[in-house]
């Protein structure tokens, strides 16, 4: 099994181990920055994983802000292409790979506060892939009280 197509796993084993213990979350977001440290210097914290299922959030804090006060429009994007990226990547078999062609994100309102950005591909059937196809996963990116502030698209190539 390769590196890359082994991804899937190497996400949900450390999971399935830490998310149930105290700071468990914290820890496997600090080795998700190692694996990806692009991805580590958001700080997001992942808070749910399951095979094709995605939460994280993101605290409001001045490194990830712009000028106007509010949260980077391309912090916004970095935390929605993260979810999408661990929704499919854990939802992939390790026959087949996955790589992003694509991002498109719509901005709503200004982002403050904190964040949460969920990702689901549950639906898309990943385990039964047979040619190389593209996909385009959403992440929606919500404040504190729910409201959309963001939504990124992203569009992946999959296949053997």
């Amino acid at each position: 099994m390769s590196d890359h197509a082994a991804a899937g796993h190497r996400l949900l084993r450390p999971w399935k181990h830490l998310s149930s213990v105290p700071g468990g979350h914290a820890l496997f977001s600090r080795l998700l920055g190692r694996m990806v440290p692009y991805t580590g210097s958001l700080g997001a914290l992942l808070v749910e994983l399951e095979p094709g299922h995605a939460v994280a959030r993101l605290s409001d804090r001045k490194r990830v802000r712009n000028r106007l006060g509010s949260i980077h429009a391309v912090a916004l994007v970095n935390l929605g292409e993260m979810t999408t990226g661990i929704a499919v990547l854990s939802a992939l078999p390790a026959n087949i790979r996955g790589i992003v062609t694509g991002l498109s994100t719509v901005y709503l309102h200004k982002a403050r506060g904190h964040l949460t950005a969920a990702a689901d591909v549950r639906a898309l059937s990943l385990n039964h892939v047979v040619e190389v196809r593209e996909i385009q996963v959403v992440s929606e990116i919500r404040n504190e009280s729910g409201q959309v502030v963001a939504r990124v698209t992203a569009t992946w190539r999959i296949g053997p």
